[in-house]
């Protein structure tokens, strides 16, 4: 078995037409929710490899921890020691040009 320490991470990605410069604000159309934090995606890459993995980090209490638990578990990843925290969930926002 694989056991992961690490964390997970709620990516949210902008498609933009151009990256923003400093200080400046660029539109988006849309976004979309992609699962991630560098532990989360170790874990997913090793339960796809067949694997048996287990991750451990920590989530909060919110839609975003729903979420990525739910998407380990779909990916075979044991994510019962996967705990909750009354801090939010860690977000990232990537903005993904051309």
């Amino acid at each position: 078995m694989i056991v992961v320490f690490g964390s997970l991470n709620a990516d949210m990605v902008f498609p933009v037409a151009q990256l923003p410069r400093a200080g400046e604000t660029v539109i988006g159309e849309h976004y979309h929710f992609v699962p991630g934090g560098k532990g989360a995606n170790q874990a997913v890459a090793a339960a796809r490899a067949g694997a048996e993995t287990r991750m451990v980090g920590r989530v909060g209490e919110d839609g975003f921890g729903d979420l990525l638990i739910h998407g380990l578990g779909d990916a075979g990843v044991h994510a019962e020691a996967v705990g909750r925290s009354s801090a939010a969930t860690g977000c990232a926002a990537i903005c993904v040009d051309r």
